[in-house]
């Protein structure tokens, strides 16, 4: 029943990864707006080393410890957890970066290096220590590690995004309390239960579980939520129906296709116009939706002249 139970929270943190990935990159490719490059960069890190550093250890002890001495599987596993922690400090640099960019915040080549310079100092010094045998638990000491680091870096974001910088602000007072709630409360939550970590395989799997349902909060939230309106009126200004096509990636064949949806004509219309097959056309339609995001033909409609005005 157990190894069941794994294997379910495995795919589901394969599907939480992708399913945030996926939405993070829609809205990049939607909006064009900085702030979901540092968020996709933020989730691409933290989730490698997600499946890297925890479910590496999880892999490592449920396939080698028959075959293997449980001392050696025990420095296996602490050895996979530290080669994760650099790709964690790139996760909070870009945690970082988001929460500042969202609270109108610019960071230079300085802040990047006295960043990186301070937090590889303290991997450094972790590692030193961890080698020095029989001083510390090196499995407690990198769950510490990552306990106060995730609760400064976490307090950090929210302290950014609740008070932004005077007018640049990209989103209103309620998405910003909603936001810094949900951050804190899964801060909480991880570090609550990475506490009892080793009490039981239950909390160790409920760790695992609240570590990748809380890193997709952000991406559900953003996609979802009520933020992005502010930041549709600001990508919809001047745009070309070039830049439209451009912006949302449609094909030379979508274009023309697009086009006849605007001027009124059904898909058979269209086949007979392009000189294409009716089911092609369904197929190109499907995938402008896809790349869009809208369900019909009205809303494609209604996004077009959203975003593209009529010459002057």
């Amino acid at each position: 029943m157990l190894k069941y139970l794994v294997f379910a929270v495995f795919i589901l943190s394969v599907a939480l990864a992708a399913g945030s990935v996926a939405l993070v990159s829609r809205l990049r490719n939607r909006y064009r707006a900085e702030i979901f490059s540092s968020l996709l960069y933020f989730l691409v890190f933290v989730f490698t080393f997600g499946f890297y550093g925890i479910w590496g250890q999880v892999i490592i002890k449920a396939f080698l410890s028959p075959y293997i001495d449980p001392d050696l599987i025990i420095r296996f596993t602490d050895i996979s957890l530290f080669m994760g922690l650099p790709f964690l400090v790139f996760a909070w640099l870009m945690l970082m970066r988001f929460s500042g960019e969202i609270s109108g915040r610019k960071y230079n080549n300085k802040h990047l290096s006295w960043f990186l310079l301070v937090n590889f100092g303290v991997i450094f010094a972790l590692g030193y220590i961890i080698a020095q045998e029989k001083l510390l638990n090196p499995e407690i000491l990198i769950r510490y590690y990552f306990i106060s680091m995730n609760f400064f870096y976490s307090s950090v974001a929210t302290f950014l995004i609740i008070f932004p910088k005077k007018g640049k602000s990209f989103i209103h007072a309620y998405d910003r309390r909603t936001i810094t709630a949900g951050i804190i409360t899964v801060m909480l939550l991880q570090c609550i239960l990475l506490l009892f970590y080793s009490l039981s395989v239950y909390i160790t799997v409920g760790f695992i579980l609240a570590f990748f349902a809380g890193n997709s909060f952000l991406p559900v939230y953003l996609t979802y939520g009520t933020m992005m309106s502010s930041l549709s009126e600001e990508s919809g200004r001047d745009v070309s129906f070039e830049e439209f096509c451009k912006k949302y990636e449609v094909s030379p064949r979508e274009t023309d296709i697009v086009c006849e949806i605007c001027n009124g004509l059904s898909n058979k219309e269209i086949a007979n116009k392009l000189f294409i097959s009716l089911q092609t056309v369904k197929d190109h339609t499907h995938r402008i939706y896809i790349k869009t995001n809208v369900r019909s033909r009205v809303q494609l409609i209604n996004l077009v002249k959203e975003e593209v005005p009529p010459s002057k």
